[in-house]
C-alpha cells in the first residue's frame, strides 16, 4: 500500500501562498514566486526528474474545498490524473473530470484520506491544501512530507505549519536534493 504524503514549496518563511488566495489569485498575491522552480522543470534535470517521479507515483488526492474553488478554474480537470476527495461541509454530486473523478466527502479528512487510500491501491495519496494537511497530521495520518524549499521570503500569506497544537511531532530526514531554483526535502513522521 502506498503512502500518504504531503507534496508542497514553501517559502523560507513558512508559506505556501501569497495573502488574498482567491480565484483571481490562486497562490495568493505574489505566492505564484514558489512555483518558479516547476516552469524551469524541462530545462532542469534535477527538478525535471522529481517532478516526472512523484506524478508518477501518485494514484489519489486529498485536498480542500478552497483548494478545490480556487484551482479548478486553472486545471480544468483534477490536479493529478487520479480519483481526487474533497474535504467540505459543503457536499455535492460527484464531479468526472476528463482524467479522473472530483469526489466530495462531507465526513472529514479521515473518511476522505480512506477513500483515497482505496482508490490509490499501490501508489501514494497526496494532500493539496494547508487546511487538509495540517488536519491529516493531527490525526496522525500523513506518512511523509516532501518539502520543496523556494529561496525566497514571501513576508505574508497562508503558512503550512500553523495550527498543529502544541505536540511535538518528530520527524526523520530521509533525502535533500538541491537544484538551483529549490531544495527538495523528504521527511517520515515517526
Amino acid at each position: 500500500m502506498g503512502a500518504v504524503i504531503l507534496h508542497v514549496t514553501m517559502s523560507l518563511d513558512g508559506f505556501i501562498a501569497g495573502p488574498d488566495v482567491g480565484v483571481d489569485h490562486p497562490m495568493g498575491v505574489g505566492g505564484l514566486r514558489l512555483h518558479e522552480w516547476l516552469f524551469n522543470a524541462d530545462t532542469n534535470e534535477t527538478d525535471s526528474t522529481i517532478v516526472k517521479h512523484h506524478f508518477a507515483a501518485v494514484g489519489a488526492v486529498v485536498l480542500g474545498r478552497r483548494t478545490f474553488d480556487v484551482g479548478i478554474d486553472i486545471w480544468k480537470d483534477t490536479p493529478y490524473p487520479a480519483p481526487s476527495f474533497v474535504v467540505t461541509h459543503r457536499g455535492r454530486d460527484d464531479l468526472p473530470m476528463n482524467s479522473s473523478t472530483f469526489t466530495f466527502v462531507t465526513e472529514g479528512v479521515e473518511t476522505a484520506i480512506h477513500q483515497a487510500k482505496a482508490a490509490a491501491g499501490t501508489k501514494h495519496v497526496t494532500l493539496m491544501g494547508a487546511d487538509v494537511a495540517q488536519q491529516a497530521i493531527r490525526a496522525g495520518l500523513l506518512d511523509e512530507i516532501h518539502l520543496q524549499l523556494a529561496p525566497v521570503l514571501l513576508g505574508t500569506g497562508r503558512r503550512l505549519f500553523e495550527h498543529l497544537g502544541s505536540e511535538h511531532i518528530e520527524l526523520e530526514r530521509t533525502s535533500v536534493t538541491e537544484s538551483p531554483y529549490v531544495t527538495h526535502l523528504r521527511f517520515r513522521l515517526r
